[in-house]
């Protein structure tokens, strides 16, 4: 696991390609910042959608959800709406409120999303697998049905994500 520098007890120092980062369902997510960090206040992390990813329409109780967009083009869906969010967007998901994303470039995405309080990234790390990001960058493919009814098990009965697959 790679280590975090304190610098004391108020900052934090992660170098780049030094958050742990996970393969979750076909996307990465590496954490800059875990509860752990954060006393609980937050979880900052970097999802890389892959051309085609989509995260289908949920909400959860448990934590709002903010993104920045850092690279590519992706579409949400929330409150009636569909927006195509490109470099430089900034969308915010109170608790409660059903959304989905999916990218629909033609390379990856790169989305900075933060989460508060933490809890979010404990589920990444729990179906997905701790990888090597630089082993990793070839396209992945796609997660397996099974795969996918796992984690949406994991995410209704651990973490109070509920999705609208109908």
């Amino acid at each position: 696991m790679n280590k975090k520098i304190t610098l004391n007890p108020k900052a934090t120092l992660l170098q780049p390609g030094k958050g742990s980062t996970y393969l979750v369902l076909g996307d990465l997510y590496t954490f800059l910042a875990v509860g752990e960090d954060t006393g609980g206040a937050y979880a900052l992390y970097e999802m890389v959608m892959q051309p085609q990813s989509i995260t289908p329409p949920h909400s959860h109780d448990q934590a709002d959800e903010s993104h920045y967009i850092l690279e590519g083009e992706v579409e949400y869906q929330y409150d009636e709406q569909t927006t195509v969010a490109t470099q430089g967007t900034y969308l915010h998901f109170p608790k409660g409120l059903r959304h989905s994303f999916k990218n629909i470039g033609s390379k990856p995405a790169k989305v900075l999303t933060i989460a508060t309080p933490s809890g979010p990234e404990q589920f990444f790390a729990e179906v997905g697998r701790l990888v090597n990001p630089e082993q990793e960058r070839n396209e992945n493919p796609p997660p397996s049905p099974g795969d996918i009814e796992k984690a949406i098990e994991i995410a209704s009965t651990k973490y109070g994500i509920k999705f609208s697959l109908s």
